[in-house]
């Protein structure tokens, strides 16, 4: 968790026992996400994709081998809990990898899942095993599909230039948007403008996952609260965010947590 970062703050504010389950699957979701990098070497990346595949078998049965997997094993309720829902971000990870498009739009919500909504929701599960996942899931699907537009709004350059495509392809088809438009150092003009309207659909989702978890939830899921706050606030700041900025997210993440805790 870089200092900073949405997900530092989201810990720090987090509730007490939510905290040292949510450093482990935030370490779990770093070293994957590391992996599906534009950056990372495409042989490496699958090879040890692999080893996690494998690694997340092994702590679904109780023996895990790598120092995250230990540590999550480790935890209080961690007997009883059920690893195996893990997998499917290690799956969906891979499919990222081998350029697995999105191809609706409509599908975004299930495509955006496995890899950020499903470890969210691993985290509640260990703090709190009789949780109300029903109410929480909600939230976690939104948070979610803003992760996943907010990513790739980045890095869709990067990604494109590796010949991976971020963004669903009818609505690029739509856009009159071509392969040749997102590897481009000056996006052209129908770029710009679909950039914008993902710019605000990922306003929107992040706005409706603070809407959507329940009053009930509030306190204990405060992270998840603070996450969607942050969130909202990055998609309309310039880049690179300052050392102001930095302040001002301490500050939105502790009022956020706060009301979230009364």
């Amino acid at each position: 968790m870089p200092p900073g970062s949405s997900r530092y703050w989201s810990w720090l504010f987090a509730a007490p026992e939510s905290r040292a389950a949510l450093l482990g699957v935030y370490a779990l979701v770093a070293e994957w996400r590391a992996l599906i990098d534009p950056s990372t070497e495409m042989a490496v990346a699958r090879l040890k994709l692999g080893w996690w595949q494998e690694e997340m078998q092994r702590l679904a049965a109780g023996r895990p081998v790598h120092p995250i997997s230990v540590y999550l094993a480790g935890l209080k309720g961690a007997a009883a809990a059920d690893f195996s829902p893990l997998m499917q971000a290690v799956e969906a990870a891979e499919a990222h990898l081998q350029g697995a498009p999105l191809e609706r739009g409509a599908d975004l919500e299930a495509h955006s899942w496995p890899l950020w909504g499903e470890p969210l929701m691993q985290a509640a599960r260990l703090a709190a095993p009789d949780f109300d996942a029903a109410s929480v899931r909600g939230c976690g699907q939104a948070l979610a599909a803003a992760d996943y537009l907010s990513r790739a709004i980045d890095d869709y350059g990067r990604e494109a230039r590796r010949g991976r495509v971020s963004f669903a392809v009818d609505e690029l088809l739509a856009a009159g948007i071509e392969n040749a438009d997102l590897c481009a150092v000056d996006p052209p003009a129908r770029l710009q403008d679909y950039l914008e309207r993902s710019r605000r659909r990922t306003r929107d989702y992040f706005a409706l996952a603070a809407r959507t978890l329940p009053a009930a939830q509030a306190s204990a899921q405060r992270h998840l609260l603070v996450l969607a706050a942050l969130g909202a606030a990055r998609m309309d700041r310039p880049k690179p965010a300052s050392a102001r900025w930095r302040l001002q997210d301490m500050l939105l993440s502790w009022s956020t947590a706060r009301r979230a805790n009364r």
